[in-house]
């Protein structure tokens, strides 16, 4: 049974930093496909970023470009998202997902998804 744990979140004041880890277990992470997503409160879930298992990363939403970071670290089952510059309406459940097959951007190909973990950034 594949299962995700993300960890890391927390309360940020503006223009802080945050890791957000996600660890992989219940087979091979290294041919997994992952995703960070998050929801804020009241509305839709929405991506963040895509990485391949190569560790070629996308990030979809315009409005964390140069800001946040995905990477992986297949030896020891990780991704991880890497947020700066952290703004209040960052503030949402972030979801690390995964899936077999290239799953792009949409949240519905994802086979596999964590419980999720909150990041609040005050202003």
């Amino acid at each position: 049974q594949v299962q995700l744990a993300e960890s890391g979140g927390g309360l940020v004041q503006t223009g802080g930093s945050l890791r957000l880890s996600c660890t992989v277990s219940g087979r091979s992470f290294s041919n997994l496909f992952a995703a960070w997503f998050r929801q804020a409160p009241g509305k839709e879930r929405e991506i963040v970023g895509t990485i391949h298992w190569s560790g070629r990363s996308t990030l979809f939403t315009a409005a964390v470009k140069g800001r946040f970071t995905i990477s992986r670290d297949n030896a020891k089952n990780t991704v991880s998202l890497q947020m700066s510059s952290l703004k209040p309406e960052d503030t949402a459940v972030y979801y690390c997902a995964a899936d077999g097959a290239y799953s792009g951007s949409d949240g519905r190909f994802y086979a596999y998804w964590g419980q999720g973990t909150q990041v609040t950034v005050s202003s």
